[in-house]
């Protein structure tokens, strides 16, 4: 795609902030940034709020997140004074999946996890990128072999739009140095082991030597993602 070739163009030479500079004057009410309060998204929530960039913040309250993670979201709004809109599944649809089949219905296959996720993740996102031109993301190359191979700016078929992964050829131990440096607050769950966060249910500690993913849905041994990113 012609834009996609022109904007990698124009990020070259350019660093972090620049480039979300960049795409934030470019975009300018329509570009997003969807966080999970992990490590590399407190790494560019830090970029966009110390630098008053006009980028709207937003996350997805699943209903089942970590008493760390709520904690997390009002300590960041605390420190940059900056708001972080929420956005919460259908209430209707998360009523009809309990009554039909329990709070727990993801343990018994793979087909209830992934009908959770829409519900409580998938759906909820395209709300809140529903108009918008450029979604920026936290994603790392070294998180999956899913994620190995992305380039850092691609064009979103399914939502129809830019999507930008300012942190994607980061290492693991740049972004803790980043936060350490910057004093960003993180999730202390990252200092027991968890290092992918999502819902409680669904979400482990790993051991040494364990795939970073392997915490995740780790009764499963399917394709370790949700449907956000495709």
């Amino acid at each position: 795609m012609e834009q996609i070739e022109i904007i990698n163009s124009e990020l070259q030479g350019l660093n972090s902030i620049e480039r979300l500079q960049y795409l934030a004057n470019k975009f300018q009410g329509k570009i997003v940034f969807s966080t999970s309060f992990g490590q590399e998204d407190q790494v560019i929530t830090d970029m966009i709020f110390r630098n008053d960039l006009p980028v709207e913040v937003f996350t997805l309250d699943t209903g089942r997140l970590f008493e760390e993670t709520y904690s997390l979201f009002s300590r960041t709004r605390k420190k940059y004074g900056k708001t972080i809109k929420a956005y919460f599944p259908n209430q209707e649809k998360v009523e009809d999946l309990l009554l039909e089949k329990g709070p727990e219905s993801f343990y018994h296959s793979v087909e209830n996890r992934k009908e959770c996720c829409f519900i409580r993740k998938v759906e909820p996102l395209k709300r809140a990128l529903n108009g918008r031109a450029v979604w920026i993301t936290g994603l790392r190359a070294g998180q999956s072999d899913s994620r190995s191979n992305l380039p850092q700016v691609e064009w979103d078929e399914q939502h129809q739009l830019i999507k930008y992964h300012p942190v994607l050829s980061w290492s693991l131990d740049e972004v803790q140095d980043y936060l350490s440096v910057n004093r960003v607050p993180y999730n202390p769950l990252h200092d027991k082991g968890f290092v992918s966060i999502g819902c409680a249910p669904c979400t482990r500690a790993i051991s040494p030597g364990e795939d970073i993913r392997a915490g995740r849905w780790w009764w499963e041994s399917s394709k370790k993602e949700c449907g956000l990113h495709q």
